[in-house]
């Protein structure tokens, strides 16, 4: 398999992947960028023992998660109109499919690496555990536990959120155990 047919096939996926990993609307493209770049490098390693999402979603979240250790000094650039998506969408719609985003962004950021791993590439993403357990080098048992440790600190940072609690992670996840 060619790199491009690996990114025709696979752009969407490492997108949503690295936004679910907590990278940043403005730096996504930056990253899945980089994301293909290290394909591009390491593809002749690839020995196909796993599936190749899996694989790329390792690559996902080892520079996920160099992106949020590093500082950002993105400078915001003012558009000089409004997009037209913004025209064109429905206001009511489009705003509650954005809040119930960014609430569950929120959420998503109180998880620690082991457990956002696992709940993205199993609820999000819809991977088979067993592979999920393979890409995150850890037993079956022990990505089901942190599944199940993420859900339940998912669904109590989304009941706060729902109960008016603060907004802008002010509200941080104290159930559930560090797996």
């Amino acid at each position: 398999m060619t790199l491009e047919e690996i990114f025709e096939e696979n752009a969407a996926y490492v997108w949503r992947v690295l936004r679910r990993l907590g990278v940043g609307e403005a730096d996504v493209e930056d990253v899945c960028q980089e994301v293909f770049l290290t394909v591009h490098r390491k593809l002749d390693t690839f020995d196909g023992s796993s599936a190749l999402r899996t694989w790329l979603y390792g690559i996902c979240l080892r520079l996920a998660s160099e992106y949020r250790r590093r500082p950002h000094r993105r400078r915001e650039e003012v558009a000089e109109a409004v997009p037209e998506q913004v025209m064109a969408a429905p206001q009511d719609e489009t705003l509650d499919r954005r809040r119930a985003l960014d609430r569950l962004d929120a959420a998503l950021d109180q998880l620690d690496d082991d457990k956002r791993a696992v709940f993205v590439l199993y609820e999000i993403e819809q991977v088979p555990m067993a592979e999920i357990a393979k890409a995150a080098g850890c037993p079956l048992q022990t990505a089901y536990s942190r599944l199940r440790a993420a859900r339940a600190q998912i669904e109590a940072a989304m009941r706060r959120y729902e109960l008016g609690a603060p907004r802008g992670g002010a509200a941080r996840i104290t159930e559930g155990s560090n797996v």
